[in-house]
């Protein structure tokens, strides 16, 4: 049996679940720490499939000492808190330029504040906290910031949207979005064209990706670093791969560019400062 907890111990204890607590997830973290805690104990034993494992030792060992879960505790606290003021910093500037812009193109000021305080925007303000805590990367916070400023600059806040946006924005690669404006700039017009019929369209698609490739937007040699991304942006629906096309090599599978691929990439430009 473990030595009984003294005071401050206890009193140190209850001060770190408090503090936990107060993290945005550590309620998960607080479970890890008491599904743990029992394995942890100095001088039990724990049995698991058959195998006896002294907790002494586990306690005792380098891991031990380092003190794991305090890290991610640590984590908890700061990282995220960081991750949403970078967001809340980027989104205000963001803004700030959309504000500049609407004004002198005659939106009136009382018209800004409602698309900024509505429910939609409120929405979408949440699915991006949600979706910060899943990154570590400034880029990618920027990149929810010009879409949720890019929104209110369009008047387009539709929330399934926007949380599709949020999670593409998190989840791609530098290296995706590249490649997709790549594509953006090849097929936008097609897209842009009124009433195109599945016939044009695929023809168009098919004629664009063939002058795309010999141009050498892509580079045969780094083929498996391109299908990847190709393969990610699909997944996200951003652009879809004509299967029933030859797949022997490189550029011979055309992908289209679709209406929600070029909604994305646009709504990732930063907003231009108005002169």
């Amino acid at each position: 049996m473990g030595l009984p907890e003294n005071e401050v111990a206890a009193d140190n204890r209850r001060r770190r679940m408090e503090e936990i607590s107060k993290s945005p997830i550590g309620g998960v973290i607080g479970n890890v720490i008491s599904v743990a805690r029992p394995a942890l104990a100095v001088g039990s034993t724990v049995v698991t499939s058959g195998a006896t494992v002294t907790g002494l030792a586990v306690a005792g060992g380098i891991v031990g000492g380092l003190g794991i879960v305090d890290w991610f505790r640590r984590l908890g606290s700061s990282k995220v808190n960081e991750n949403l003021e970078s967001l809340g910093q980027a989104t205000e500037e963001a803004l700030s330029r959309v504000e500049n812009t609407l004004r002198k193109h005659g939106t009136s000021i009382d018209e800004i504040k409602a698309r900024i305080e509505s429910p939609e925007f409120k929405n979408g303000i949440a699915s991006a906290s949600l979706q910060a805590l899943r990154t570590t990367q400034r880029n990618r916070l920027n990149r929810m910031a010009f879409i949720l400023a890019n929104g209110v600059k369009e008047d387009d806040l539709e929330p399934e949207n926007l949380d599709d946006m949020m999670r593409a924005a998190v989840e791609l690669k530098d290296a995706d979005v590249v490649l997709l404006g790549k594509i953006y700039e090849s097929q936008k017009s097609i897209l842009n064209e009124p009433r195109m019929n599945p016939t044009n369209w695929f023809g168009q698609v098919q004629t664009r990706w063939n002058e795309f490739v010999d141009s050498g937007a892509l580079d045969a040699s780094k083929h498996l670093v391109y299908r990847s991304s190709l393969s990610r942006l699909e997944s996200h629906g951003l652009i879809q791969k004509f299967r029933e096309i030859s797949t022997a090599g490189v550029g011979l599978e055309p992908y289209a560019l679709l209406v929600e691929g070029m909604k994305f990439y646009e709504r990732l430009q930063e907003i231009a400062v108005p002169k």
